[in-house]
């Protein structure tokens, strides 16, 4: 199992995402944040289980999905990288190379 790692931009979408949801339900927020996380802690296992991200078609850039959401991670030697999650609708926006 790779050591897995939350980017800080990552944290603020779980958080974004949280928000959201909790507008309505501050419960049902607790419980799609935290499946969601579930979901992306298994790359930790399985770091080749997501697709390669068109967006950048790099074979250490990854996604997974979690219903509507990407989780996109960075694969590395020796530890797995969450980048960012982000709704499936909305474009994804490269910054140089990261």
């Amino acid at each position: 199992m790779k050591k897995l790692v939350w980017a800080e931009p990552a944290l603020d979408d779980l958080k974004n995402i949280f928000d959201y949801i909790a507008n309505d339900s501050e419960h049902y927020a607790n419980v799609f944040v935290n499946d969601l996380i579930d979901c992306a802690e298994k790359v930790g296992d399985f770091p080749k289980m997501g697709r390669i991200v068109p967006e950048y078609n790099k074979k250490d850039i990854r996604e997974i999905l979690y219903e509507t959401y990407r989780v996109i991670y960075r694969s590395e030697r020796d530890r797995i990288t969450i980048l960012t999650i982000i709704h499936g609708k909305r474009e994804l926006i490269r910054s140089g190379d990261e």
